[in-house]
């Protein structure tokens, strides 16, 4: 299949330093719908033999240049060959309109990564395994749920996208006439933004300095992707998603059948975060009823909020990830 050739940038513009101990290259992949993806690929300066490899995405509305990339070339400098992609619609890759998400496609995202590692000379196709960080912990699973060659899976400070998206933050619209009421704004918004013939943003993350009456979790989100991981291509450091862009989430949940999950899962929260209950209940969901439940793990990091394990390298527990990857990739 002709992939469209991307606009790529040539230089680091990553939101971390450049590791002097692993090389790194732009490489492009096409999932099932004909969208061609952008990653940033690492790979260790010396090995011998085929890699174990790792397909790192999120955080959701994040760039390859943030999170997902500081955690690719982290475990490239491991030993382990990673890639870290943009999802479709945003960063680098294709697809348009931008700024849309879709469970369906996004979960191929995920399978689209694993055919091309699978190609990939020095790798070994029987030991990929992927990482999904915030709502792309979500989507790991539904992959992992869906794609048997994946051989193990990590989430990090997960969101289930579909639950927040139809019940609002911590349940609090988790009621008929509430999902009514915004599935008519959204859509009304349609028909607005047919007429214009373009799409409205719903807007990113606050500029700086956040106001001190807002929720902490928006202050945190604001000061990663406003402040410390500000990024030109980053849509929730910039006008966010287009307002009906996760639309489709309502009414999809993604993790029906995770209980079915017969490869190893280790899920990592912080505590304090205000997201912790979507770990705490993926994993439960996910063990209920299972045949499988022994290697399934849940890691809760005592007094870490949310995007601590986005870039806190004190506080992302990298060497029990190396080791739960090495361990199952093998």
């Amino acid at each position: 299949m002709k992939e469209e050739k991307l606009n790529l940038e040539d230089i680091w513009d990553k939101t971390f330093s450049k590791s002097t101990k692993v090389k790194h290259k732009k490489v492009t992949f096409h999932n099932r719908y004909g969208i061609t993806l952008a990653a940033d690929l690492y790979e260790p300066k010396t090995y011998t033999g085929k890699l174990a490899a790792i397909s790192v995405c999120g955080p959701f509305g994040a760039v390859k240049e943030q999170a997902s990339g500081l955690y690719a070339q982290e475990l490239a400098e491991r030993g382990f060959l990673t890639i870290a992609f943009d999802p479709s619609f945003t960063g680098e890759s294709g697809g348009t309109p931008r700024y849309m998400a879709s469970p369906d496609i996004n979960t191929e995202d995920y399978q689209a990564s694993i055919d091309y590692l699978s190609t990939l000379p020095n790798v070994d196709p029987e030991r990929i395994g992927i990482i999904g960080i915030c709502g792309w912990g979500g989507m790991a699973l539904n992959a992992a749920a869906i794609d048997t060659r994946i051989k193990a899976t990590v989430t990090s400070t997960m969101y289930d996208m579909s639950r927040v998206n139809a019940n609002g933050y911590f349940d609090a619209n988790d009621n008929e006439e509430a999902r009514y009421e915004m599935k008519k704004n959204l859509n009304h918004q349609r028909i607005v933004d047919y007429q214009n013939g373009s799409y409205e943003l719903g807007g990113g993350c606050l500029d700086l300095p956040v106001p001190d009456d807002v929720p902490f979790y928006v202050k945190d989100y604001s000061e990663y992707y406003k402040g410390r991981a500000y990024h030109k291509r980053s849509l929730n450091s910039n006008g966010g998603w287009n307002k009906i862009g996760c639309m489709s989430f309502i009414n999809q949940p993604i993790l029906c059948y995770s209980n079915e999950i017969r490869s190893a899962v280790l899920m990592i929260h912080g505590k304090k975060a205000h997201s912790c209950y979507f770990s705490r209940d993926a994993y439960q969901n996910m063990i209920t009823n299972s045949n499988y439940p022994d290697n399934k793990e849940l890691l809760l990091i005592p007094d870490a909020v949310h995007t601590d394990l986005y870039d806190n390298k004190e506080i992302i527990p990298f060497a029990k990830i190396e080791k739960f990857f090495r361990d199952n990739l093998k």
